[in-house]
């Protein structure tokens, strides 16, 4: 039988083993060359992956991770803390929310470019972890999550809650179509999108201030666009292919898989922070070394 000293016992080895296991993930993604900025390596080391994407529900004072016996506790510590995405959500037998791989997760944030006192739009809300990522990174107020379902937006809120740091409560966790955006906390200096696009949504390049980043998934990569005022945004692919679950709502479906494979598939082009993408004139196009050049792929119509 064990008593309240045990419990508390088992506690403290958990919360020694988290600290452990999350200095352990962080020394691997710097191994692996992530993580170069102090800032970012700070908060990877310092907000707990495991309240978000293990749990923590929102009518129980205790998270899910805490239960059950200390040898089960910690192995679900150390999962929360392995390299590899988790899968939270499940409507209809399809995935619709995930948390991605934490040296993922960590590649976007640096690419991302933030500085102090920017303002940053985060579409799809996932656990809430990404945001208390940004959120330690800049401080209370300049993060905003939106996220179609009230289930995934309820949880998010709930383990940013549970964290419980200024700059995590601070969030604006929204319920919302992300392809709208959030106008009502424009302007934006970054945005950072987690869900595969067809296109990029006309909203997003309206609420961001003229030099503003947006980096999204897009055609089994991922795309980072300087956005030079409303419907004008122009950037490079970065080097690394990227897998997420595509945008639901209005503006969903139809991601650019089969153009992923046109472009990036069976090694046609191994590089490919060559190829880039436009957004003028009411057109969206993809293109290899240069904007203006023969190799140019329209998927406006694609995603028609």
């Amino acid at each position: 039988m064990t008593g309240p000293a045990d419990g508390r016992e088992d506690d403290e080895r958990c919360r020694v083993a988290a600290r452990a296991l999350r200095a352990r993930m962080v020394r691997r993604i710097v191994a692996g060359g992530g993580l170069t900025d102090p800032a970012w390596r700070a908060a990877f080391a310092e907000v707990p992956r495991h309240l978000f994407v293990l749990g923590y529900p929102p009518d129980d004072e205790t998270p899910q991770w805490a239960g059950g016996d200390l040898r089960g506790r910690l192995r679900g510590l150390s999962g929360a803390y392995a390299d590899r995405p988790i899968a939270t959500h499940v409507i209809g037998g399809e995935l619709v929310s995930s948390s991605s791989q934490p040296s993922l997760m960590a590649l976007m944030c640096e690419a991302l470019r933030v500085a102090d006192g920017h303002r940053v739009l985060e579409i799809g809300a996932g656990t809430g972890y990404n945001a208390a990522l940004l959120a330690h990174r800049l401080g209370p107020g300049a993060v905003t999550t939106v996220d179609l379902d009230a289930e995934i937006t309820d949880a998010a809120r709930a383990h940013l809650a549970a964290y419980g740091t200024p700059a995590a409560r601070s969030v604006a966790v929204v319920t919302g179509d992300g392809a709208l955006g959030v106008p009502d906390r424009a302007p934006y200096d970054r945005i950072m999108a987690t869900c595969e696009l067809p296109l990029i949504p006309a909203a997003w390049l309206e609420q961001c201030r003229p030099g503003a980043l947006l980096l999204a998934p897009f055609a089994t990569g991922l795309v980072l666009l300087t956005v030079h005022g409303p419907g004008h945004a122009e950037g490079r692919f970065l080097h690394t292919p990227a897998f997420f679950v595509p945008l639901r709502g209005a503006a969903g479906g139809g991601a650019h898989g089969g153009i992923g494979e046109e472009l990036f598939g069976r090694g046609r082009h191994p590089d490919r922070s060559r190829f880039g993408m436009t957004v003028a004139d009411g057109r969206q196009w993809v293109w290899l070394d240069d904007p203006d050049g023969p190799d140019v792929w329209d998927v406006t119509s694609a995603a028609r």
